[in-house]
């Protein structure tokens, strides 16, 4: 429970339903030790825990606090900086739900004598051929398969997700007949969680101080040529635009990182266009192993729309080979595939087969 509108209505619908349920809310994260220049906010709050506290307590189920910053440090942040020093864009949320939050509660659930874990995210599973699956929950706008790709066969056969057949505004109306109507006002927040104010920049000069002066001046390539100078190569992305305090007379975009010498290429719209790409650490969900030349729909961030493509499982992991050219392929991020509503599987991007442009 975080204490927002989807995990305590999720905890609710499970309380009325004849569940015995037990809260238990996760402090992930101190967001003085970020250097974040907002008010915390968000799931590790103090008013969020007490939001949490409040629909455990008024509804007569317990409610616990958890505390896994040791866990979450060692695993989530030193990821999230070790990802951007590999030149890679990392994705937390799918390590957290993956290596954090589903295995802390399931041994937690076993301390309490717990069957079942509950979430509040919009998703589906059902149990069909020997697997359970995931799939997109009926509120098209607030699907969250993209971050559960990670889960295992074994965490999923434990794990309810009540809100999967509703809408958000039903959710909101819930709250309010459930007489939390406070809830249901609450803005959200897409940030990640340990970086409120969204500036990863200066969450990884904190956590490395000196950073940006060990790596200010290396270069910026541009078709062959060198353009100009940067402010150190984890501060860009595939893809980025905006931030690069170059001006070439036209848009450009980062194409490729170099980490090992500090080079951040760029090019035109259509250099980052392409159509293959590696994926490792995969997890398969609806099948154990992919047929031959299995087509799905596949989503390489989180508010992809999602390309067709041929997946060839093969033994380090799938290859992608999209039927259109898709646009900025990020290695670090996650690639999601799709078989309707049905997740088949994921894993992280690896790398593409775009050429670095460089002499």
């Amino acid at each position: 429970m975080s204490g927002g509108i989807d995990s305590s209505v999720a905890a609710l619908m499970l309380h009325h339903q004849g569940y015995e349920v037990i809260g238990m809310t996760m402090k992930t994260w101190d967001y003085q030790s970020s250097g974040a220049s907002k008010r915390e906010t968000g799931c590790c709050s103090l008013d969020s825990i007490q939001d949490a506290r409040d629909v455990a307590v008024q509804n007569g189920f317990p409610h616990y606090i958890l505390d896994i910053r040791e866990d979450f440090g060692a695993s989530i942040i030193d990821n999230f900086v070790n990802e951007y020093l590999a030149g890679r864009t990392p994705n937390p949320c799918v390590l957290c739900n993956t290596h954090i939050k589903w295995e802390a509660l399931l041994k937690r659930a076993d301390m309490l004598n717990c069957h079942y874990i509950a979430t509040g995210h919009y998703a589906n599973i059902r149990f069909e051929n020997g697997r359970y699956i995931i799939s997109k929950g009926r509120d098209s706008s607030k699907d969250q398969t993209y971050v559960l790709w990670g889960l295992s066969q074994q965490c999923l056969s434990r794990t309810l997700l009540p809100l999967g057949g509703y809408l958000k505004t039903e959710i909101r109306d819930m709250a309010r007949a459930y007489g939390f109507s406070h809830l249901a006002q609450k803005s959200e927040s897409y940030d990640i969680c340990f970086i409120p104010d969204n500036d990863y920049r200066t969450f990884l000069n904190h956590r490395i101080p000196g950073l940006e002066q060990q790596l200010q001046g290396g270069s910026f390539m541009y078709k062959n040529k060198f353009v100009g100078t940067h402010r150190g190569y984890p501060y860009y992305t595939v893809g980025q635009r905006k931030g690069l305090e170059i001006a070439l007379g036209h848009p450009v975009y980062v194409t490729g990182i170099e980490p090992e010498t500090n080079t951040v290429f760029l090019g035109d719209e259509a250099d980052l266009k392409d159509q293959q790409m590696h994926i490792r650490d995969i997890n398969l969900i609806k099948y154990a192993q992919l047929p031959d030349n299995f087509q799905a729909l596949t989503k390489i961030r989180y508010k992809d729309r999602g390309t067709t493509a041929t997946l060839h499982q093969q033994d380090t992991g799938i290859e992608v080979i999209f039927h259109q050219a898709v646009s900025a392929i990020a290695p670090g991020q996650s690639a999601v595939f799709y078989e309707g509503d049905d997740v088949v599987g994921g894993g992280f991007i690896k790398r593409n087969t775009q050429r670095l442009l460089k002499p």
